[in-house]
């Protein structure tokens, strides 16, 4: 149900900023961006429920569980670096829009260097 009320909010932005931009385009960006709010605020109950699976995997398998709460914080930095590109590109900003999408490829890979280490450290024991 909750891809319903996602479906019907964007539908609803897409004919208010249609309208918007007909006669107040300073304000069709705003609108874009309440409304990707709200989507995005429906889709964390079934990110919580992908959390609680991750959790449960974590207990049972015994994987460190650093490594769970980064690959945790890179997806979150993917969607939200999704969304910045989103919103500039929506705002014409394309340029800014390549520059935010950078900064979160950046961001994940300062972020994944304690898993790569490992991988190479685990590669390293491996090889003679």
């Amino acid at each position: 149900m909750e891809l319903v009320k996602i479906i019907g909010i964007a539908f609803i932005s897409v004919i208010l900023i249609i309208i918007l931009k007909q006669y107040k385009p300073e304000f069709a960006i705003y609108v874009s961006i309440i409304s990707g709010i709200l989507i995005l605020s429906l889709c964390f109950t079934q990110l919580e429920v992908v959390v609680n699976l991750l959790n449960s995997i974590y207990e049972k398998t015994g994987i460190n569980g650093e490594f769970l709460k980064i690959l945790l914080k890179i997806t979150g930095i993917a969607f939200l670096t999704e969304f910045g590109v989103s919103i500039c590109k929506d705002s014409g900003e394309a340029a800014i829009a390549s520059k935010v999408d950078i900064a979160g490829k950046i961001t994940i890979i300062a972020i994944s260097i304690p898993i790569i280490s490992s991988l190479l450290e685990t590669v390293m024991k491996i090889l003679p």
